[in-house]
């Protein structure tokens, strides 16, 4: 859980996170032996917190590169998605459209610039 804070006190310090967190962590939290202080977010705060949580896993994700941690972006995803009341195969619809239209990323296409037309199109090339 990356994000903590604790505040000062020594041993009997509170760690403050102030995310959302897997509906579980409260109870293993307790089977630990510590007290969490919770709340459940509603409405405005809920969207806000499924955003926040999802640029935290990808983040997570980026840095350790674990799929584990990608499991957690699926979860985000998952949890996002319905939220917005959007079904997995209407977004798999949405995503296979997009890709239909645009492409994917297992090229590698990094788009360095855009220049005005007239100006020659440049392809570095890999030694």
């Amino acid at each position: 859980m990356g994000d903590e804070r604790e505040e000062t006190g020594g041993e009997d310090a509170s760690r403050q996170y102030d995310k959302l967190v897997r509906d579980d962590i409260p109870a293993i939290i307790r089977e630990s032996g510590e007290r969490p202080v919770t709340h459940v977010a509603e409405g405005g705060e809920y969207r806000e917190r499924l955003a926040e949580k999802l640029v935290e896993e990808a983040e997570e994700f980026a840095e350790s590169r674990d799929p584990e941690e990608l499991a957690d972006v699926l979860e985000a995803v998952a949890a996002v998605r319905r939220q917005l009341g959007v079904d997995a195969d209407e977004l798999e619809r949405l995503r296979r459209e997009k890709r239909e239209a645009r492409g994917g990323f297992e090229a590698g296409v990094v788009l360095e610039r855009v220049e005005p037309s007239g100006a020659r199109e440049t392809r570095e090339q890999n030694p």
